[in-house]
């Protein structure tokens, strides 16, 4: 008996591919600020402490760090289009169940399943690398990596809005809506990559990385609440770093891991996801810190350093920096080509650093704080479109998604620890209004030193990452598939175990290769 699958007659356009396909990420992103401007309320909504209510930001940040490597290694095994479908109706699941109740719980399992959503666009970016022709790519990726961010900047003042003209629960109804239309985009318009990595899905290393980054997350993401130096917090941190370092061990050994670690650790790899990490924390000091500004009270003599703006004010300030990334995805793309995604990184990264050094010495007005969020915005951007093209360039074709959704993993990692620690900072020296506690402008400013200051962490590692070739953009060379195979997609599994197959320039690692340098 046949399965019935409903696939499009005719492949879509290149354009009508990566729209469907950013759409998806723009949905995926706006799910991390969709509760920002009711989180002062949702005690009063929710019937609960303010603690308790913070989980409901604190699930779908974990539920979208371990979604995304797990959703990549899915994904490359058993079909892309499959797992975006998926990720989408659970975004639209969540949405709908968060509408529903007005409790604690229910709401935290769906804002868990939004979290969810954000396996779409690393998924999406490999799909866009499998199907689009090559001389395509290179913008397409760039696109799809700005929806990140995008999402997120554009979305606050939508979210802002909605939360102030109807009741809470239309925030969720929204995003359902719209999550149906995403989902019958891709069911209807999008076809699925032959492209498969074989093998068996590596239960027990899903779970273990699925422990430790738990773990991990919630001693960064709770550490102040639940102190620094506590038992719990400390707990956490062992436990994390222990169940990492045999999940480690287990993967080196298992013959279809999880997360390919010998891929992993080679230097274009490593130092691209460190710089990850570096890119993501640098977003989110920016982004934690200048609503925070624009929407303090103007005090003169006590705080004449605050502007008085409204959250929706806040987020039509913000929102530029989002609109910046999509604009200068062409010419992320371009630059991708021209100078290679090493270079363009490094260009990303410093213009990331003179945004943050504008906010540092001119941050008095809004129209100066939205221009700082533009340059470092412009500058993260930029960044972003070359991470997923160094990746891809170092990774077997099969593995793609997997290697997508680890790098999409690490910038979560470093916004989790740009809001541990720049809440920390904010936190950590104030002014007294009345019976409630500010940040003082030195506060902020630390903040803006900060993300200066790993700006350029983050060059000094780039420059550690070996430097681009010929074949380095993904697309510039076509694949040779293995002949008089039956299958395509089988033989390059086949020859992806055997590590005889090379993909871009990249080597691929099977059982007794060892790394090409």
């Amino acid at each position: 008996m046949s399965t019935l699958r409903l696939e499009p007659k005719r492949k879509p356009s290149p354009t009508l591919l990566i729209a469907v396909l950013c759409f998806g990420g723009l949905l995926a992103s706006y799910m991390q600020t969709l509760v920002v401007p009711i989180v002062g309320k949702l005690p009063e909504y929710l019937n609960t402490s303010a603690d308790n209510a913070s989980w409901v930001i604190t699930s779908t940040l974990l539920a979208a760090a371990v979604v995304m490597p797990i959703a990549g290694r899915v994904a490359d095994m058993f079909g892309k289009r499959s797992v975006i479908l998926a990720s989408i109706g659970l975004m639209v699941i969540g949405s709908a169940i968060s509408a529903l109740f007005d409790s604690l719980i229910p709401v935290i399992i769906g804002r868990g399943l939004q979290g969810m959503a954000m396996g779409v666009i690393p998924v999406g970016i490999s799909l866009l690398r499998d199907e689009l022709p090559p001389s395509k790519i290179a913008g397409a990726i760039a696109t799809m990596s700005a929806t990140l961010g995008v999402g997120g900047a554009i979305g606050l003042p939508v979210a802002a809005w909605i939360s102030q003209n109807f009741n809470w629960h239309v925030l969720f109804l929204t995003s359902a809506a719209l999550g149906a239309v995403a989902f019958l985009l891709v069911l209807t318009l999008v076809q699925e990559s032959p492209a498969r990595s074989g093998g068996t899905f590596d239960a027990v290393g899903a779970v273990g990385l699925t422990i430790a980054l738990v773990c991990l997350l919630l001693a960064l993401s709770k550490g102040r609440s639940w102190g620094w130096t506590s038992g719990l917090t400390l707990g956490m941190v062992a436990a994390g770093l222990v169940v990492f370092a045999a999940w480690v061990v287990y993967e080196l050994r298992t013959t279809s891991p999880m997360v390919n670690i010998r891929v992993s650790i080679g230097r274009r790899v490593l130092f691209t996801n460190i710089v990850s990490i570096v890119i993501g924390f640098a977003l989110m000091g920016i982004s934690l810190a200048s609503p925070q500004l624009l929407q303090l009270p103007n005090i003169p003599g006590v705080l004449d350093y605050g502007m008085g703006r409204s959250i929706i004010e806040a987020g039509l300030w913000m929102a530029p920096g989002g609109l910046m990334m999509m604009f200068l995805s062409p010419v992320s793309a371009r630059l991708n080509v021209n100078i290679g995604p090493k270079f363009t990184l490094m260009i990303g990264t410093i213009v990331i650093g003179l945004g943050y050094l504008l906010a540092v010495f001119e941050a008095a007005q809004p129209w100066q704080i939205a221009l700082a969020v533009m340059v470092t915005s412009s500058g993260v951007g930029i960044a972003y479109s070359a991470m997923p093209s160094l990746i891809m360039s170092a990774v077997p074709l099969s593995e793609t998604a997997s290697a997508n959704g680890l790098n999409s993993l690490m910038r979560s990692i470093g916004t989790a620890i740009a809001s541990a620690l720049l809440a920390t900072i904010l936190a950590s020296s104030t002014v007294d209004i009345g019976s409630t506690s500010v940040p003082d402008r030195s506060a902020f400013q630390l903040v803006f030193i900060v993300g200066a200051i790993a700006s350029a962490v983050a060059v000094a590692l780039i420059l550690l990452i070996p430097s681009d070739n010929k074949n380095a953009i993904p697309g510039a060379q076509p694949v040779d598939l293995p002949e008089n195979k039956d299958d395509p997609a089988e033989s390059v599994a086949d020859e992806i175990e055997d590590g005889e197959l090379s993909v871009n320039g990249a080597i691929t690692y099977g059982k007794h290769a060892a790394p090409v340098r």
